[in-house]
């Protein structure tokens, strides 16, 4: 039994619909994943955490940061 034939215009017309419907799909989880990162990017430290967290210098001979002494 002979596979019927497909007009090209019409799998065109599809694979754009699918095209279409993964970038839609892609942008709705990127803007998902930003709003999570966001909430914890701007959520503030505590202080007592804070205090672990190691300060950079600038090195004046170098130009490189380094860890604070």
């Amino acid at each position: 039994m002979p596979l019927p034939v497909i007009p090209p215009l019409v799998l065109w017309t599809l694979g754009a619909l699918g095209a279409a419907a993964l970038i839609k799909l892609a942008a709705r989880e990127r803007r998902r994943i930003n709003e999570e990162l966001e909430k914890v990017r701007t959520k503030p430290v505590p202080a007592s955490e804070r205090a672990n967290y190691r300060t950079l210098r600038r090195d004046p001979r170098t130009g490189v940061y380094r860890e604070q002494d």
